[in-house]
């Protein structure tokens, strides 16, 4: 078995509370890499007031940056958990528009799969979470955008391990085509 040419970018996307950081973190343990934790989160907990528009912006260039630190450490895989389009839905959700910039990057993103997240988990407080109600309206939306964008993506669902599974079998299948 021969590695692939370049280091294989996998995004986990989704709306809140649909498993992407454990998701993220799982395949990443499981194939031996690293990922790409959301730089939303360290930001929100470190700003010390509710967050603005301006915000949005830094945290999409935090996470790219967070991105690029990681991929030199990458093992064939990188995981990032979150990218510009969660940003970018969250921006235009929240605010009713967004930044330039973020609409730019994700235009031009270079991730091999995208795993959108089901909402087929139960919902799990967290203070920095925001959309309980809104889940099926954003998980479509997500949808339509990937799908506007011709990007390649699956739909991760399941719960347990059968989620990992079968996030694990679409990435088998993007592996063997870049065999």
């Amino acid at each position: 078995m021969s590695a692939p040419d370049k280091i294989i970018k996998v995004a986990v996307t989704g709306p809140e509370s649909t498993g992407k950081s454990l998701l993220a973190q799982q395949l990443a343990d499981h194939y031996q890499t690293v990922w790409v934790p959301e730089f939303a989160r360290v930001y929100l907990l470190q700003l010390g007031r509710p967050y603005d528009y301006g915000d949005i912006l830094s945290i999409a260039k935090g996470q790219k940056q967070s991105e690029k630190a990681m991929l030199p450490l990458a093992n064939n895989l990188l995981f990032a958990d979150t990218e510009l389009l969660v940003t970018k839905i969250w921006c235009d959700v929240k605010f009713g528009k967004c930044h330039p910039w973020i609409r730019e990057q994700v235009r031009h993103q270079d991730y091999d799969l995208y795993l959108l997240t089901d909402i087929d988990l139960p919902w799990e407080y967290d203070p920095l979470r925001e959309d309980k109600d809104t889940r099926k309206f954003l998980f479509d939306r997500y949808q339509k955008e990937l799908q506007s964008l011709g990007v390649n993506y699956q739909i991760v669902s399941g719960t347990g391990p059968d989620r990992l599974k079968n996030a694990v079998t679409y990435i088998e299948r993007e592996l063997n085509e870049h065999r």
